[in-house]
């Protein structure tokens, strides 16, 4: 992990309400996971990026560094495997002692992308699922004592409408997200008397590289950009927030701007 020490600015800033937070992005590299990042850290917070791609952290990095004049902390990451799952708890733990907000953006379609139910072949289901649910599990393990240590954790899990709606040829995505989407409000039910906190964000369509996977003949200028969701992750990143128990959609809190739930 690089740059492990948060840094710690000598004056507060009313921009930055976040500041000397510690703040961890699961899969943070690009789309929905980079702004939050950047969005992130622009509002003060330490922030810790856990992805695939070393060249797209030290990417994101540089961005960070650019606007903020701070780094971040790098985590060369896979979610299919457990015991980096299991280890990073520990890691964080030992740099920092508590963790303040998680967001997790990891998601996957397979190689193979949108298929018949029946032609799905078994060890592409497999990964799938271990990204979508089995590693969202094993996260939920690894860092809540660490959230457990903070004042005020707060837990930001997108999912999708699929997990609600499913379609012909999405069915190991919607399946596992739904099953993620069901493990997430359980754990928020478990934890109500906690100081944690936990939201679930549908992003409905937006500029992402799995939304370009699914359609690639839409245009993708007639979507929204990532960017646009960072100020909902702030909203719900502050220590102040009291997310709904449903699902918040960012298109209605975009129009509204008010958070409405499904419950």
């Amino acid at each position: 992990m690089s740059e492990p020490t948060p840094d710690q600015p000598d004056q507060p800033r009313p921009d930055q309400p976040l500041k000397d937070r510690i703040a961890l992005v699961t899969g943070g590299s690009r789309g929905i996971g980079r702004a939050s990042a950047l969005a992130l850290a622009k509002a003060g917070a330490h922030v810790i990026v856990a992805a695939r791609s070393q060249g797209a952290l030290e990417e994101l990095d540089d961005a960070i560094h650019a606007e903020t004049g701070r780094h971040a902390s790098l985590v060369p990451f896979d979610l299919v495997d457990g015991g980096a799952v299991d280890r990073l708890g520990g890691a964080l733990f030992e740099r920092f002692g508590r963790l303040d907000i998680w967001v997790h953006t990891i998601a996957t379609l397979g190689a193979s992308g949108l298929t018949p139910v029946a032609h799905a072949q078994p060890r592409e289901f497999a990964k799938i699922e271990k990204v979508n649910f089995t590693g969202v599990y094993r996260l939920i393990r690894s860092l809540e004592p660490l959230l457990r240590a903070s004042d005020a954790g707060r837990v930001i899990h997108f999912t999708s409408s699929l997990a609600r709606e499913p379609r012909a040829f999405w069915g190991a995505y919607a399946a596992t997200k739904a099953a993620s989407e069901a493990l997430m409000r359980c754990w928020a039910d478990e934890i109500e008397n906690t100081p944690i906190r936990v939201a679930v964000v549908d992003p409905g369509r937006m500029r992402t590289q799995l939304r370009a996977q699914a359609y690639p003949g839409e245009n993708p200028d007639k979507l929204p950009d990532p960017d646009e969701i960072a100020p909902l992750v702030l909203d719900l990143a502050s220590a102040s927030s009291q997310p709904p128990p449903g699902i918040i959609r960012f298109a209605d809190w975009r129009d509204g701007p008010k958070v409405t739930a499904l419950i």
